[in-house]
């Protein structure tokens, strides 16, 4: 775990040092400690301890009042008014006493203040209450950072198929374009609505799980059936990196599942798509089905790309968690979290393994009946699963 960064400004070096030993205790065994661990930074004046803020990148600071130069109420000023430094709580560490001067600590965007002798026990209680603000507000900004990024990596990949569509679109209304070369064309604008289409779809599916607006509707379907429509789909995708998409079926494959088709479905695409973005040319997709003793379906989506390292195996399903990093491949982190979701409120799991010598196998185990268990899940899923 990373040790917090506590930078000590004061005049005195024994202050310090009184400082640095309430702080060092047995972290194993103090009941305050909250899993913090320290390194501590000692600066003597205000004037370098401003210069210095980029060295040390605190994450607290203690700071001495009565100091000779720019006392400490105006190194607080100046610190606040640096916006990359706002963030890092101050806690002043005064002898005196009076409401007014602790008034005017707070005033000048202290957080905090302690008072002189300082006690171990208030100390520690006080740094570890400046460092849990902290840490919230450094997860806030990451998650606001996070946003950011998503958002605009959104419009970047709704933008694309957009686009394509469009230009295909005013090149066949111009009519400048050769006849023969036409249904390529159409094929092409075809396969961006549909990557558009499912874009947008898992969009808003996500939006309504999280706001509690969606529940299964499960029928019994045949899954090979549903397996080839989402083969289908994609054959002109693949096709265009010379890949190659094959089903392995059981010999009589006529046992029903029972689950929402829509659901199911664009889990597959999702798996698929994936496949085929993360599959070298000339390589083959293969997606397998097979029925347990047991009485359950295992479905696996099979390709020879880069894999999937151990430790993304869990994480590579989680919102905005990508796999692999490519260039020149959309990865807005999704889909994977929508199949879970999908899968999970099934009753069912996925899960990813190694596809030896290379690539990965993402598979889903479900019950070939489920009406209970998915009369269960489905409640929890409606319910904002």
């Amino acid at each position: 775990m990373k040790k917090a960064s506590i930078l000590v400004i004061d005049d005195e070096p024994d202050n310090f040092d009184v400082i640095e030993t309430l702080l060092s205790v047995d972290l194993n065994k103090a009941a305050w400690a909250e899993n913090y661990d320290y390194q501590l930074h000692y600066i003597a004046n205000g004037e370098e301890a401003i210069l210095s803020l980029g060295t040390f990148e605190p994450d607290i600071i203690l700071l001495d009042v009565m100091m000779p130069g720019i006392d400490g109420i105006e190194v607080c000023r100046q610190i606040k008014a640096m916006p990359k430094w706002q963030s890092v709580p101050i806690i002043m560490v005064t002898a005196l006493s009076s409401k007014e001067d602790l008034a005017n600590c707070l005033k000048s965007g202290a957080d905090d203040f302690i008072s002189k002798p300082v006690n171990g026990v208030e100390l520690r209680a006080r740094v570890n209450s400046m460092l849990r603000i902290k840490h919230q507000h450094d997860e806030l900004q990451s998650m606001l950072k996070l946003r950011e990024d998503m958002v605009n990596m959104v419009v970047h990949d709704l933008r694309n198929p957009l686009t394509d569509i469009l230009l295909g679109v005013e090149i066949l209304q111009s009519g400048k374009y050769p006849a023969h070369k036409q249904q390529h064309k159409l094929t092409r604008i075809y396969s961006s609505a549909q990557a558009l289409q499912v874009l947008i779809d898992d969009l808003l599916t996500m939006a309504m799980l999280k706001s509690a607006k969606f529940s299964l509707n499960c029928t019994e379907i045949n899954i090979c059936e549903l397996i080839q429509s989402a083969i289908s789909n994609f054959e002109t995708i693949a096709a265009r990196k010379n890949q190659q998409l094959l089903s392995k079926f059981p010999k009589e494959c006529n046992k029903k599942i029972f689950v929402d088709s829509t659901m199911m479905h664009r889990t597959l695409d999702n798996l698929l798509s994936n496949a085929i973005k993360f599959s070298p040319e000339n390589s083959q997709i293969v997606v397998k089905v097979e029925f347990s003793a047991s009485n359950s379906c295992k479905i696996q989506v099979i390709d020879f790309g880069a894999g999937v390292s151990d430790a993304l195996r869990e994480k590579i399903f989680e919102k905005y968690e990508i796999g692999t990093s490519m260039a020149d491949i959309s990865q807005i982190g999704l889909g994977l979290a929508f199949c879970k979701m999908v899968v999970e409120a099934h009753g069912g799991e996925i899960c990813v393994k190694n596809n030896q010598p290379q690539g990965a196998i993402f598979e889903i185990v479900l019950a070939s009946r489920l009406n209970e268990s998915v009369d269960s899940e489905a409640d929890n899923f409606s319910k904002g699963y």
